[in-house]
């Protein structure tokens, strides 16, 4: 069985934590381990193999997640470009420049197995608290699929959720799948006990998938079949090509094949899982302290509780407040009542229309290392740049800004123009605007500089890359 982690979404009802570019997935929320990691290693212990559909931002954030897992570690052996595989531990990526939604994203890993093989589809961003539970509603479900059967995974609702859709069921046949309901019809579905909240999971043979996708979404069949076809694969990774995938029509995977098939079956799964969708559901996850605020090590609360309070950057301080969610993630601040929760995705859309911020943290990752903002002010912007052991950024220049870099730690191999020379602990150079540059860690230690940009813009995309060792733009 093959496992298909699906790392798209940018978790948006979990902002200003979940940005595009570092999404809920990838953030370590329940101490050292982020969703995606405990998603690889809980479906490794049942499937043989892993297939990640991501983004190529996502592509380096999980690969780098892989590598520093200590129970992943072995999973992973990355080149130069792009990991390798050898067997069920060393998953094969697919690598989408664009989002399509579900359908499109399933349909191109079915296409890179054997028709035979099943398939476990999963999100990236799920918490699955009983995995004994879960591996018993597995076997049921790769029993059903090796029976030619479209099997989705219906959570046994705990309470009335506006916010999932629902599947209504007999047995294992499914009766109807129902849109998000309204507080008064989900309760009324609770009462009922044949009513499943839709978790997004499914267990197939990729053949039968795509037969049925063939026949209910033909459009979307064609193009991902185009696509798949013009892949280009480097190391057991895929990539699709923009045009390709920008010609395949964007779709859910249950409106696309699920709603429409006659061979789909439900699993009723009670297996303690949640999607963490929304800062209600998180608060419910994370450890409280004996006033029910979220346990926080920054928090010092005066007659305060029942409140979700999350940041790691300075001191919270509460005065007689409750049921709030507070979130400081150092450059935005979010505060709601609890269960508002779920129109935080609205905020962010007014975020969109005169910042970034919905895009990038202070601190962003980079397939050779991070930077952390500092400061950033009209005309300037201080950077604290780590780059790893045997990495390098690409070759570069800029348009609008001159660069003073500091060594902090480390010793940094620097090319400017034609010259290339080494900088140790509190030595400095200067890149003007203009200038090709690189930067190089030859070292096995980290290295750390602090980069001052000043000029007339210096936005993250102010960057040409003549040459880079990740096949970026």
């Amino acid at each position: 069985m093959t496992n298909i982690v699906l790392c798209g979404g940018s978790g948006t009802r979990l902002w200003p934590i979940s940005r595009t570019l570092m999404p809920k997935q990838f953030v370590r929320l329940f101490g050292d381990k982020s969703l995606f990691e405990l998603t690889v290693e809980r479906n490794s212990q049942i499937c043989d193999k892993s297939l990640i559909v991501s983004n190529t931002e996502q592509y380096f954030l999980a690969v780098d997640q892989l590598e520093n897992n200590p129970k992943l570690a072995n999973t992973v052996s990355q080149s130069e470009k792009f990991p390798r595989k050898s067997n069920m531990q060393n998953p094969t990526f697919l690598l989408e420049p664009i989002g399509r939604n579900t359908a499109p994203a399933i349909a191109l890993a079915c296409m890179s197995l054997p028709k035979d093989e099943i398939v476990l589809v999963t999100p990236s961003d799920h918490l699955i608290k009983d995995e004994l539970e879960y591996k018993k509603v597995l076997n049921t479900a790769k029993e059903l699929a090796q029976a030619g059967n479209l099997v989705t995974f219906g959570i046994t609702p705990t309470y009335a959720e506006i916010g999932y859709g629902y599947i209504e069921a007999d047995g294992y046949d499914v009766m109807a799948f129902h849109e998000k309901p309204d507080l008064q019809t989900a309760q009324k579905y609770v009462e009922a006990t044949n009513y499943y909240w839709n978790s997004g999971m499914f267990c197939f043979q990729a053949g039968v998938f795509l037969e049925e996708l063939q026949i209910h979404s033909p459009k979307i069949y064609k193009a991902s079949k185009t696509a798949w076809d013009n892949n280009i694969a480097l190391n057991s990774t895929y990539k699709i090509e923009h045009s390709c995938m920008e010609a395949i029509p964007d779709d859910s995977v249950d409106c696309a094949v699920m709603e429409r098939s006659d061979k789909v079956k439900v699993v009723p799964s009670n297996i303690s899982w949640s999607d963490v969708g929304s800062f209600d559901a998180l608060y419910d996850e994370l450890p409280k302290d004996r006033y029910n605020n979220t346990a926080n090590k920054n928090l010092v609360s005066i007659d305060s509780k029942n409140n979700l309070i999350y940041g790691d950057h300075r001191c919270i301080a509460t005065v007689d407040i409750e049921d709030l969610i507070v979130v400081d993630s150092g450059d935005a601040l979010l505060i709601s009542k609890k269960g508002s929760s779920q129109k935080v995705k609205q905020i962010v859309n007014e975020v969109k229309k005169t910042t970034q911020l919905h895009n990038i943290h202070l601190t962003g990752y980079r397939p050779w290392g991070s930077y952390t903002v500092l400061e950033d002010a009209d005309g300037y912007k201080i950077k604290r740049i780590e780059v790893k052991p045997g990495k390098r950024l690409s070759l570069q220049r800029h348009k609008h800004r001159n660069e003073h870099w500091i060594v902090v730690a480390g010793t940094a191999t620097v090319t400017v123009g034609e010259d290339t020379f080494e900088l140790e602990q509190n030595q400095s150079t200067y890149i003007k605007a203009g200038d090709i540059h690189r930067l190089l860690n030859k070292t096995k230690e980290n290295l750390v500089i602090i980069e001052a940009q000043v000029g007339s813009y210096t936005g993250e995309d102010d960057i040409e890359r003549l040459e880079d060792d990740y096949a970026r733009g």
